[in-house]
């Protein structure tokens, strides 16, 4: 087990790489786990993890079997990926790298992009009915973005990761709604104008409405 995690943390060594093709290269090879089950995508600044949590928990009161990836841990690293509340087990961690690392092969793997496909892996594994994803970074470029959402949550946006999203509010809101799919539901917190305004543009440009909860 902790052979297994020394490689996982050994990944950062790869930094933060925003972009989806090394994970849908990775999620091809594994013959597409994403596929199997419904997802949900929750992004932001403040309260995604919160937000994941309690959706989940609502899902799995209401009888259906939910998957739950969230980051970062607070103790364990189990903590990020649990099934109807209960943490992946130990030895499912060991026996999901090993066999993830023969799939991954050469791939320049990031930490973050590892994890988020083994949490994909074993909720297909243990049948779920839906996954909640806590988006990593931002939104548009992030590892969870892979996945085809039934449903997008968008927290409150605040300044974060300015390097990586941008220097402007606009410009991290339009990152994050990088979720939103054509057709598909999508939901906010309460926002600050300019975030609004960029949310609400992005949906019109993708064919969706997004919802605002408090107005």
């Amino acid at each position: 087990y902790q052979e297994s995690l020394d490689y996982l943390y050994g990944l950062q060594k790869f930094g933060i790489k925003l972009g989806l093709e090394n994970i849908r290269t990775l999620l091809s090879r594994l013959e597409h786990p994403e596929k199997r089950y419904k997802s949900i995508l929750v992004a932001g600044t403040n309260g995604k993890g919160s937000i994941a949590s309690a959706l989940a928990a609502i899902l799995q009161h209401a009888g259906y079997r939910t998957g739950l990836y969230t980051s970062p841990h607070l103790h364990s690293f189990n903590e990020r990926v649990r099934v109807d509340g209960e943490m992946i087990p130990d030895a499912r961690i060991v026996s999901l790298v090993a066999e993830m690392q023969l799939h991954a092969g050469s791939i320049p793997l990031t930490f973050f992009e590892f994890t988020t496909a083994l949490a994909l892996q074993y909720f297909a594994e243990q049948e779920v009915d839906v996954a909640v994803l806590e988006v990593g970074l931002g939104g548009r470029l992030d590892a969870t973005n892979a996945v085809a959402p039934v449903l997008s949550v968008i927290a409150s946006i605040a300044a974060d990761h300015q390097l990586h999203l941008g220097e402007s509010l606009t410009q991290i809101a339009r990152e994050k709604a990088g979720i939103m799919r054509p057709g598909v539901p999508a939901v906010s917190s309460m926002q600050e104008p300019e975030a609004r305004d960029a949310l609400i543009s992005a949906a019109e440009e993708i064919g969706t409405e997004v919802m605002f909860c408090g107005t």
